[in-house]
């Protein structure tokens, strides 16, 4: 069921599954696909004049592009198409969010679908109104940001026969296809990022404990700590949601102790940037006193305000393939078989707010 991990790969003469049952009446660029024996993405660069395809092969696309009387999408072109995808995320002031949108409707665009989101949480008694609303709009797929390790919306878009694709989550004991981080191995990297710089005394302000990044991150952090003969003190623990004022609450918390951590992880961006708020508020010098380390690396770590370090998901990549993936369920369902997943590498960006351990932590700030 799993790929190898890293960035999609699309080459010139990598040809598309093929199709069963009628084609659609509008001719699409994997219509384009079809009938020149390439990938659909390869149409789509074609069609850009994008250097990287070969010369023969956009010839034989545009030839063929033409003859099927295609032409691709403008933005004025999708808002009138008929094939339609549902997006669905949790919280639109989260930046990781806007961070994946741009680059899937983007995607969908260039394929021919229109995109609808729609901000809801499916972990809730209200995700079926979110269900309800999908089906009101006769989308062909939905595409799933947010959803938790119980969550029954999977399963329940799939029993009436939508395509899905789960996007930087999964669902324990469901086959259904999906994109993810590999963030087990992030968590290793951000705590072997902070073991090399001598922290032990490690406070860790995760995500909700019912989503797949959270479990997956805390686990690897878990783990190369336990490998460096350093336990986890539960009492420096705190969990709550993807939110600046988590980070802020539970780091000020965390560093008014009598003996307040070297070190915080920070399960997102966005709690780092709260847990960061909350040492320059309570006089505490990032990184001197304290080091803090984030996950994601949506584009407000970077700002001079922040200079967060943090493990980098390449969010941009995994939202351009769930939508590709998407578009091969919706076109091609009956070839593809159970649910695929694609998993791309983290990384470490180093920035300004870790250092080495301080030899005595502030106490009780």
């Amino acid at each position: 069921m799993s790929a190898p991990e890293g960035g999609p790969t699309t080459p010139d003469e990598q040809a598309p599954r093929k199709r069963r049952g009628p084609r659609p009446s509008t001719t699409t660029s994997w219509t384009v696909a079809h009938e020149v024996g390439v990938s659909q993405s390869t149409v789509s660069r074609a069609l850009r004049k994008d250097p990287r395809v070969r010369p023969e092969t956009r010839r034989r696309i545009e030839e063929a592009a033409e003859r099927l009387g295609y032409r691709p999408l403008n933005g004025d072109d999708a808002a009138t198409s008929h094939r339609t995808i549902g997006v669905v995320v949790a919280d639109l002031t989260n930046p990781f969010f806007p961070s994946l949108l741009t680059p899937i409707h983007d995607e969908l665009r260039l394929m021919g679908y229109r995109v609808v989101l729609f901000a809801e949480r499916t972990d809730i008694p209200t995700g079926q109104e979110a269900l309800n609303r999908l089906l009101d709009r006769s989308i062909d797929g939905v595409l799933v940001t947010t959803a938790t390790l119980g969550s029954r919306f999977p399963d329940a878009v799939r029993e009436r026969d939508l395509p899905i694709v789960l996007l930087n989550r999964y669902v324990d004991g469901m086959d259904v296809d999906r994109v993810v981080a590999d963030n087990h191995e992030g968590g290793r990297l951000a705590g072997r990022h902070l073991v090399e710089l001598g922290h032990e005394r490690i406070g860790v302000i995760r995500g909700p404990s019912n989503t797949s990044t959270s479990r997956d991150r805390l686990a690897g952090l878990v783990e190369v700590l336990g490998e460096a003969g350093i336990e986890l003190d539960e009492s420096l623990m705190r969990k709550g949601p993807y939110s600046h004022q988590n980070g802020y609450q539970h780091a000020r918390e965390l560093l008014r102790l009598k003996e307040p951590p070297t070190a915080l992880f920070c399960a997102n961006d966005v709690i780092g940037f709260g847990a960061v708020d909350a040492a320059r508020s309570l006089g505490v010098d990032v990184p001197s006193q304290v080091s803090i380390i984030g996950f994601d690396d949506v584009p407000m770590a970077a700002w001079e305000v922040f200079q967060l370090t943090t493990v980098r998901q390449p969010l941009g990549d995994m939202a351009r393939a769930a939508a590709r993936m998407l578009a091969e369920r919706i076109e091609f369902d009956g070839e593809i078989g159970p649910g695929r997943e694609q998993v791309f590498a983290t990384s470490l960006v180093k920035r300004s707010t870790t250092d080495r351990a301080a030899a005595t932590p502030p106490a009780g700030a």
